[in-house]
């Protein structure tokens, strides 16, 4: 299995990223995948998952509104479009896939990193004010 994460850089303020997470060795329409991110001296946070059990996507607090997690499942790639970039949306971005059947409404549900298996390398993003 194997995770590559892609799209991260440098950008102001209000920009926009969009991060690729190409799978291989997995379906990513089998896998719960998710975005987490870890800036300097933080912990690993968890942004969005798009469930296998039902298809939704779940968010965190933080970032509904301006992040959308999606998947190509022809090209066995997860994305995760960010809008209205801020200084405090600057760290490594990962993404993760777990296995496990789960069926419930509350994104803290998916988005908790010990749950996940496989994990890539990440991706940097940092955006300048």
């Amino acid at each position: 299995v194997q995770l590559v994460e892609s799209g991260g850089g440098l950008v102001q303020a209000g920009g926009s990223l969009r991060l690729s997470c190409a799978a291989s060795g997995l379906a990513v329409d089998a896998y719960n995948i998710a975005w987490f991110r870890q800036a300097p001296g933080k912990d690993r946070e968890g942004i969005s998952c798009i469930s296998s059990s039902n298809g939704r996507p779940y968010y965190a607090d933080s970032v509904k509104g301006r992040f959308t997690i999606s998947s190509d499942v022809a090209k066995n790639t997860v994305y995760l479009q960010i809008n209205d970039l801020k200084p405090e949306d600057t760290a490594t971005y990962y993404c993760a896939a777990d296995a496990t059947f789960r069926l419930s409404p509350l994104a803290s549900d998916y988005l908790r990193p010990h749950n996940y298996a496989y994990w890539g390398q990440g991706t940097q993003v940092t955006v300048s004010s």
